[in-house]
């Protein structure tokens, strides 16, 4: 069809898709000869010499002399100089131009003109293949002139001068536009994107540009629009100035206009836009198409080589069969084919020296980035040339060079602001490889500001990690909170857009450690979660060569293929699930690193034997690695079972070690320890001997000033403290800074100022002292380490107990809470002590009881449990309530099972047997039972029992007096009390056995006749929703059934509108159907044969189904169908004059006065089925007809009533539709009017 087809031709030549079939219609020098003849004067009359344009010499002095002597004209030095440029001899050409323009020097202007345009444009072309610098490299054989060294900047100054000469000759020579268009073109091409002084200045080169898009506009015009190399030039003009839609739209109208255009080819172009605005496989496709047309197209192999390489997904290995397939596809089947037809074409060599880079192979890479740099007219083609220079020389450590080339390769970019990324990138790169840091970091920056470049991101958020980890390691600390702010942005910002599967990143572990070594103090959960992400990538890149043939299930693999990871790695796993108290995992991780550390100890004997045979690596430097490897495995593994109480293993390998490491402090520290635990005796020994073989070492001395501090005898003379003076002895002769003692001389201080009395102001001044000096030495750790939780609670214990400001005590053990992460189970023991002392009960005993789930990994600590039975008692005391002063006792009970042998929660049992007993006498008989009591009296005995044996204690809580007192106060008071109590209360029960009974029945029917109520209602509510939904069936089950009524309307109505509507035959379209309409009345049977042809006809007519296709009458003339339709005016326009005047607007003036059966008949004759003919047919589509069932022959009044009866009906169905196709039904009725077989309706008359 005619609408497939675009100037005469389809998509893409001669009408057919094929590659096999096209024919370059606009071929390169098509209008060159082979064979020219140049006619001479002769002897014998004119002659003519025959020249072969095929083979023509180098050496054209006779040929231009010849030329000369018979005064040739313009067109033969022209076609001679354009054969010379299809050999390749453009400089050939060039002489036999100015030879030409000589010869010419006194010749018309118009043969001048043509010359000099010629000789602009072969300067033009010579400019297009030139250098764009001075050439490095000798050029391929057949490429140009080979020995033609000069640039395009001389070439395009040799093109301005004959330009500038053509101008003064005729400035408005259509040529000359599109000459200089292109020059501009080409001026603006190699102009430096940015200005040499550092600033970015494009003024200059879009400048430029723009006076290009005006001589093309120039060309265009003078041609008409005709000029499709002046479209071209402006959809390049549009597309250097960014304007890459309405370059797109100048590239598509070149296509449409010149399909079959090949060199050169819009579909080029069109992609090329595509490939800007992100359409890329939209790309693909217009130069496939090129290919396809033309596959000896240079440009469209690469840039399909470069669709390709682009497709290449970086977050697999090189070696994936998808990568690995999309390579073939890019370098071997395009690249590569486009390096065989042009080994000089820019962007080929660009694209093949990245392949070369990725291999090493720098002197193809160097070669091919220069030619590459001096071949190309594009500055994006120019940058990736030094982007390629640039990193061989980062590679091969010249970092001046790299420096030098990324500056050339951003500036060729624009710079600054805008720039090539990647070359800002190695710039700041080397920044980092030259120490200056700072710089790096502004420059990243900057990067990561305009670009979001992910390999931007990860290296800024590395140095500012870096800072980091360096200031945790140095003696001196600095706040470094924003930079580990930063980094951890920036990272977590690069570990998101891995997620993205746009961006096609490559997961990178050095990432992930980064953020878990950020995260390893604030956020342990998270820092595992990345070491955990780090697991998940190398066990991923494990090769299956590696793996041995039999794995077993696939727990096995698991195990196996873990145990090629690294050690560290699962050694820092293991132990953030230590910290985490995970110690089932934590053991898991432990020994599987010890078996990789095995693994990899074997692999490094044979590295080891390698390199003393080749004298490459110190062994001995591997050996000692390996060991301290497995020597820390160890250690933490002993641990983990230390920690999950397995002492005898852990004893074992702590043993283990020290049999290959005698001195390995360590672990002599835990098993002095497990000494302890086991036979203080021998521990105690054991911590002695190892502070004396190593009396320098803190940590010992921490160990042996812990041991101290359980063991000692307690006393509030300072300088009698034995582990006052080892805290001592450590800060005088060790380390003034170690932060242990100071903290322990700070709770010294502390505990004794709690001890001191203060009834007098001496006493209270001694003691104001004591915690003063308590809190110097909290905040001299603080100082040496701001993080440092205990002293942070040494402060807020003595602002509580001295100062007596609760308040600001919860600020501060809160946020030592949140810095701490929750972890610390004192931090919870001072809140509930803060609690309780402001009587907040339940957030005390909240307190309490996380510090109890937190303390001693989960085992019940007895000094929180003694602390919940003081926090209760106090309760019960303000609260009045027994149950209170039970779980006082319950609490205090538990503690005493914990440590049997403590005296104090021995007295806090007896003393809290005692308060309730006292509580119990002092309660009124109606709020306790006879049973409490009972056991209160039971509890008193044990109390007093009690303090009799703590008073024999050889150093008991409290004096012995007055535990003595207590002892005596219960048993010759309270006992007493207590008996009177218990009788009091057994006589008021029985009194009230009764009372007690009868209110009990009542409780019970009250709650019998609440429950019945309770269950009434629940039936009515039951009762209720059975009907609700009841209700809402019958809605759903009425509405579904209107919905299908509705349904079945729809579908009936679509029916009709469907019927309503038929197919152009012509055309294709839908178009309505024009309705069927009968007469009032019939003719006659009896009637002459002219009535009867008439009749026929005009009752096709009405039936708006038969449109005639000639101007022949069926049976009778056009005069006499008009003059018969004359006889029935007056009835018919009785009938409906109102229908009548309704068509008035698209009938001619006869028509108005005409019946409305006859309107129709005319307006509604051009329907898809208007090729029928014959009476039988007629007679058929008649008998449709509303209004037509009358019997033939019969012409009474009656039956002419009925028949406009039903015509009206009929009309007023159809009258709206009829004035809505007005429009479309005129030119129908008027071509089947003059084409109707009878003559028609009233424009029959007309035609």
């Amino acid at each position: 069809m005619s609408t497939a087809v675009v100037n005469g031709h389809a998509n893409g030549i001669n009408g057919t898709s094929s590659a096999d079939q096209i024919t370059q219609l606009y071929p390169r020098y098509g209008d060159i000869p082979d064979v020219f003849d140049i006619p001479v004067r002769g002897e014998d009359g004119d002659e003519v010499v025959n020249l072969d344009l095929t083979e023509l010499l180098d050496e054209t002095d006779e040929l231009c002399g010849l030329l000369e002597t018979e005064n040739a004209s313009k067109d033969y030095w022209i076609t001679i100089a354009i054969a010379y440029a299809k050999l390749r001899k453009v400089n050939v050409a060039v002489e036999m131009l100015q030879r030409g323009l000589a010869a010419h020097a006194r010749g018309k202007d118009a043969d001048r003109l043509s010359i000099l345009a010629c000789l602009c444009w072969l300067h033009l072309w010579k400019c297009r293949h030139a250098p764009r610098v001075r050439p490095t490299q000798p050029r391929p054989p057949g490429h140009a002139e080979e020995d033609d060294l000069r640039t395009k900047d001389e070439f395009l100054h040799l093109a301005t001068n004959v330009l500038n000469d053509a101008s003064r000759i005729d400035p408005s020579y259509p040529p000359l536009f599109m000459a200089r268009g292109t020059l501009y073109l080409l001026r603006a091409s190699i102009q430096p994107a940015k200005a040499q002084m550092g600033a970015v200045d494009q003024t200059n080169r879009f400048d430029i540009l723009r006076q290009a898009g005006k001589c093309f506009d120039d060309a265009i015009r003078s041609t008409h629009g005709r000029n499709i190399f002046a479209l071209l030039g402006k959809a390049r003009v549009e597309f250097s100035l960014s304007k890459t839609q309405s370059a797109l739209q100048l590239y598509q109208q070149a296509l449409e206009r010149a399909p079959d255009m090949l060199d050169p080819d819009p579909r080029i172009g069109i992609g090329v836009c595509l490939w800007t605005l992100g359409h890329k496989e939209a790309a693909y496709n217009a130069w496939q198409r090129s290919v396809e047309l033309n596959p000896q197209s240079v440009i469209a192999h690469s840039l399909l080589g470069k669709y390709w390489v682009d497709q290449l997904d970086s977050s697999l290995e090189v070696s994936h069969p998808h990568n690995a397939d999309l390579y073939r596809k890019g370098y071997t089947t395009h690249f590569q084919t486009g390096f065989k037809l042009d080994p000089m074409h820019a962007l080929t060599c660009a694209q093949f020296g990245s392949y070369f880079l990725q291999r090493r192979a720098w002197t193809n890479v160097e070669r091919l980035a220069r030619r590459a740099l001096e071949q190309t007219d594009v500055n994006a083609i120019a940058s990736d040339g030094w982007y390629l220079l640039a990193l061989q020389a980062h590679y091969e450590g010249s970092l001046d060079t790299a420096a030098d080339a990324y500056n050339k390769a951003d500036n060729a970019r624009g710079g600054d602001e805008k720039g090539f990324v990647p070359a800002k990138f190695g710039n700041a790169q080397l920044r980092v490889l030259g120490g200056d840091v700072s710089a790096a970091k502004f420059r990243l920056e900057k990067i990561v500001e305009k670009s979001r470049s992910l390999e931007a991101m990860t290296l800024l958020g590395v140095l500012f990690a870096e800072d980091v980890f360096a200031n945790q390691a140095a003696t001196v600390k600095e706040d470094k909170t924003q930079e580990a702010k930063k980094a951890v942005s920036l990272l977590e910002q690069v570990r998101v857009a891995w997620k993205d599967p746009k961006r096609k990143a490559k997961k990178d572990a050095s990432v992930l450690l980064n953020l878990a070594r950020l995260y390893e103090s604030e956020e342990p959960a998270k820092a595992l979660s990345c070491l955990k992400e780090t697991e998940e990538i190398l066990l991923s890149a494990i090769s299956e060569d590696d793996l041995p043939d039999e794995m077993g299930d696939e727990e096995e693999e698991k195990r196996i293929r873990r145990e090629l990871l690294p050690p560290q790695l699962l050694n820092n796993i293991g132990c953030f699930h230590f910290g985490a108290e995970k110690f089932a995992e934590a053991r898991d991780d432990f020994q599987t690193a010890l078996n990789a550390s095995v693994k990899l100890k074997a692999k490094r004997d044979q590295a080891k034997e390698e390199s003393e045979t080749n004298g490459e690596v110190n062994g001995d430097a591997i050996s000692y690695e390996h060991e301290a490897l497995l020597t820390t495995i160890g250690y933490n593994l002993a641990r983990t079972y230390e920690a999950e109480g397995i002492d005898d293993e852990a004893q074992k390998v702590y043993e283990g070690t020290l049999l290959r490491h005698p001195d390995y402090i360590d672990a002599r520290m835990r098993l002095a320890y497990l000494a302890l635990k086991s036979n203080p005796t021998e521990g105690a020994e054991a911590v002695k001997a190892l502070l004396e073989s190593d009396p320098g070492n803190l940590e010992v001395r921490a160990l042996y000033g812990w041991y101290i501090h359980t063991a000692k005898k307690r006393t509030l003379a300072l300088n009698e403290d034995a582990e006052q003076r080892h805290y001592k002895h450590t800060l005088q002769s060790y380390d003034k800074h170690d932060t242990y003692a100071l903290t322990g001389m700070g709770n010294l201080h502390l505990a004794i100022a709690r001890e001191m009395p203060r009834d007098t102001d001496a006493h209270r001044e001694k003691r104001s002292k004591m915690y003063l000096r308590a809190v110097e030495f909290f905040d001299k750790v603080l100082s040496l380490d701001p993080r440092n939780a205990f002293a942070a609670q040494g402060l807020g214990i003595a602002l509580v107990e001295e100062k007596r400001d609760p308040t600001a005590a919860v600020q501060i053990f809160s946020r030592i809470r949140e810095s701490v992460g929750g972890a610390e189970a004192s931090v919870f023991v001072n809140l509930g002590h803060v609690f309780t002392e402001v009587k907040q009960f339940s957030r005390a005993v909240e307190s309490y009881e996380l510090a109890l789930t937190k303390s001693n990994h989960g085992a019940k600590e007895p000094g929180i449990l003694a602390c919940l039975g003081r926090v209760w008692l106090i309760r019960g005391r303000m609260e009045k309530k027994l149950e209170a002063y039970k779980t006082s006792l319950d609490f205090a009970q538990q503690a005493l099972l914990q440590a049997p042998g403590n005296v104090n929660y021995r007295f806090n049992v007896a003393f809290v047997q005692m308060q309730l007993a006292q509580m119990l006498i002092a309660l009124p008989e109606a709020q306790r039972t006879l049973e409490d009591v009972e056991q209160a009296s039971a509890g008193l005995d044990e109390a007093i029992e009690s303090f009799a044996l703590i008073a024999k204690e050889p150093n008991p809580p409290f004096p012995r007096g007055d535990i003595e007192q207590r002892a005596s106060m219960g048993r010759n008071t309270m006992k007493r009390q207590l008996a009177a109590t218990m009788e009091k209360q057994a006589e008021y029960e029985r009194n009230n056995a009764e009372r007690l009974q009868e209110a009990k029945r009542r409780r019970e029917e009250a709650a019998q006749k609440r429950e019945e109520a309770a269950k009434a209602e629940q039936q009515r509510r039951e009762e209720e929703m059975r009907k609700i939904r009841e209700e809402r069936e019958r809605i759903a089950q009425e509405d579904r059934e209107l919905m299908a009524r509705r349904a079945e309307e729809e579908k009936t109505k679509k029916e009709a509108e469907e019927a309503a509507f038929t197919t152009d035959e012509e055309t294709g379209e839908r178009k309505k159907r024009e309705r069927k309409k009968g007469k009032g009345k019939r003719k006659k049977k009896g009637e002459d044969s002219d009535d009867e042809g008439s009749g026929d006809e005009g009752r096709k007519g009405r039936s708006g189904n038969v449109t005639g296709t000639s101007g022949t009458p069926g049976t009778g003339s056009d005069g006499e169908g008009v003059k018969k339709r004359k006889t029935k005016k007056r009835k018919l326009e009785r009938k409906s004059k109102g229908a009548a005047a309704s068509q008035s607007k698209f009938k001619s003036a006869d028509m108005v006065v005409e019946s409305d059966e006859e309107d129709d008949g005319t307006g509604a004759a051009a329907g898809p089925s208007s090729q029928m003919d014959g009476d039988g047919d007629g007679e058929e589509m008649f008998a449709e007809t509303p209004g037509g069932a009358q019997t033939p022959g019969v012409e009474d009044e009656d039956e002419e009533v009925g028949g406009r009866a039903a015509t009206a009906r009929s009309k007023r169905r159809v009258l709206d539709d009829d004035e809505d196709e007005d429009e479309d039904a005129e030119p129908q009725g008027v071509t089947a009017a003059g084409s109707s077989d009878h003559g028609g309706g009233p424009l029959g008359g007309d035609d």
